[in-house]
């Protein structure tokens, strides 16, 4: 199975509640934190809510 590395590039500051959560849940909790994780279904959810904020890449 891929994996998806997420990078966070922008700050949370000024971002709907939505955003700010999501966030939390992949794990990202400042700018330039990076996690690596499976390509699900809601892990891409998540990323599409805060896609200005991150940039991913596919690792394997």
């Amino acid at each position: 199975m891929a994996r998806l590395k997420v990078t966070q590039v922008r700050s949370e500051i000024g971002t709907k509640h939505n955003q700010r959560e999501s966030l939390r849940s992949l794990g990202l909790k400042r700018i330039n934190d990076v996690v690596v994780k499976e390509d699900r279904p809601e892990i891409r959810g998540m990323i599409f809510t805060v896609n200005h904020l991150v940039k991913v890449e596919e690792v394997e």
